[in-house]
């Protein structure tokens, strides 16, 4: 069973830039740094940015949703429209904001009713995908389940319970967002070997590596599975 986001990487130019960036406008602290990958803390969840340079590589121009506190919302948004050409959409009863990072990744804030502070955590990732519905049951083999079939207008939304996973038809969504092209994330499994097991036919590589099991799917999307820390 697949459960929680662990990381998620993206490819940028100069990782300098972009760790400061992050820093100043989202307040993610540094875990770790090198001269060509950095890692954030954004909540329970690894923003990994990561020079270009051998496969795995990071996404490019990805969509992806971290949450934020209900409570500093309004603090949020009065802060990034002094910089930014902010976008604003409401999901029932809570409203998300939208930006774009220097390389054109559209980053979403969404509230969320729960205490904590800043950037608490990833809770949507957007990948394109050339076959829908190839790519719909490859990831409902690995465990995400349908929450939204949205298959007539270029769209699925599937998810862990803890992991949103949107899978597009290259398409323009909310902000004009595109899902990310090979994209890189970790995700939490029960027992990582016995998942991959299920989509091994299907993808285009199974791998161990030291802290789980990789797998590309049929897209060129890296992801790998990890036992829960």
């Amino acid at each position: 069973m697949v459960s929680h986001p662990e990381w998620l990487t993206l490819e940028v130019k100069y990782t300098d830039r972009m760790t400061a960036f992050y820093d100043a406008f989202l307040e993610m602290d540094v875990a770790r740094e090198t001269e060509q990958s950095a890692v954030l803390a954004a909540g329970d969840t690894e923003l990994r940015l990561r020079s270009p340079g051998p496969v795995p590589r990071g996404g490019l121009h990805t969509h992806y949703a971290m949450t934020i506190p209900e409570r500093e919302y309004d603090d949020w948004w009065d802060r990034l429209d002094e910089r930014f050409d902010l976008v604003e959409e409401t999901f029932g009863d809570e409203r998300s904001l939208y930006f774009y990072d220097p390389e054109g990744n559209c980053v979403e804030l969404g509230e969320r009713p729960h205490e904590g502070h800043g950037v608490t955590g990833l809770f949507e990732l957007v990948l394109e995908v050339e076959q829908l519905d190839a790519a719909v049951e490859f990831y409902r083999a690995l465990g995400f389940e349908m929450a939204d079939d949205g298959r007539e207008t270029g769209r699925v939304r599937l998810t862990t319970g803890e992991l949103d996973l949107e899978l597009w038809s290259p398409r323009l969504g909310i902000a004009d967002a595109r899902g990310g092209v090979h994209v890189d994330f970790g995700v939490a499994a029960a027992d990582p070997k016995s998942v991959a097991r299920e989509v091994a036919d299907e993808a285009l590589a199974v791998t161990s590596v030291d802290d789980g099991v990789r797998i590309r799917d049929p897209d060129g999307h890296y992801l790998t599975l990890v036992s829960p820390s």
